[in-house]
């Protein structure tokens, strides 16, 4: 991985919603796989090898006439990431209870004080749909639960999950830089009851939990659906978001064919979080 190297690109956006949800996702879908929303916009990284010159042919909220978005690109060396961050990354508080900062950030007065260093993985607190994750974590009794975190990112939902009492937590990524990311993420917090896992679905096949939680695309929770839910034991809860309340209908059926009930919803600007029980 010392090799890699990132193209960033840096949009400016006006006005800023709801563009910017729409252009991050559809940035995903073309292959970006990091974000950071900024007062002008966002910006977004991919790596190089996965980059092409036609790669924004596509992003059709570019060609949106509601909207003036402009941007600029650069090759970023993996070595020069840390200080990106640090011109990027400002702490967030969620509901005055967790702190989400990176080491050289003061340490807070909040319940729960989580040190990320985030690099190239998705999960800071900042997006919606972490934010919206963390406050379902806040909500729910964790206290001893066996607890699967499926596409952890920088791991920072396994780590609160910990904070909260759960054991054994499994952290699973198919991304090689998030797996490495949440392992040094982990050991930062002194986390003591988390396994960080690279992979995806398949590794689920005969492991149980109490709590699953998935902040993964849309498409991605709708072809996994059922391995999630068959590892889901009795009574247990399934958290998911990455998604649209557009979105939410289809995600609910789904849920409704492998005996699991909408409890509860959490919106944040478009983005939701849905709460399920078995």
């Amino acid at each position: 991985m010392s090799n890699t190297i990132y193209k960033g690109y840096y949009f400016t956006v006006s006005p800023l919603l709801p563009a910017t949800e729409i252009l991050i996702a559809e940035l995903g879908y073309a292959g970006f796989e990091s974000f950071v929303e900024t007062d002008e916009g966002v910006t977004a990284y991919i790596q190089k090898a996965e980059w092409h010159q036609d790669i924004l042919d596509d992003i059709q909220i570019l060609k949106s006439d509601e909207f003036e978005i402009t941007f600029t690109s650069e090759d970023i060396e993996q070595t020069n990431w840390n200080a990106e961050w640090e011109k990027n990354f400002n702490p967030i508080i969620v509901d005055n209870q967790v702190t989400v900062r990176a080491p050289f950030h003061e340490k807070p007065t909040t319940n729960y004080d989580i040190i990320i260093e985030p690099k190239m993985s998705f999960g800071t607190g900042h997006h919606e749909t972490t934010h919206m994750m963390i406050q379902h974590i806040l909500n729910t009794d964790f206290e001893n639960k066996s607890v699967l975190d499926m596409g952890c990112g920088t791991g920072v939902l396994a780590i609160l999950a910990e904070k909260k009492g759960a054991r054994p937590i499994d952290a699973i990524d198919y991304d090689n830089w998030c797996y490495l990311n949440s392992l040094e993420n982990i050991e930062r917090n002194k986390s003591q009851h988390i396994t960080v896992l690279e992979g995806d679905a398949q590794l689920l096949p005969g492991r149980s939990y109490d709590i699953v939680i998935a902040n993964i695309n849309r498409n991605i929770l709708l072809q996994d659906m059922e391995t999630y839910t068959s590892t889901l034991n009795s009574n247990g809860r399934l958290f998911l978001s990455g998604f649209y309340d557009d979105d939410i209908p289809i995600i609910e059926a789904e849920c409704n064919k492998y005996g699991l009930q909408l409890v509860d919803t959490l919106k944040r600007n478009n983005w939701v979080a849905l709460k399920f029980q078995k």
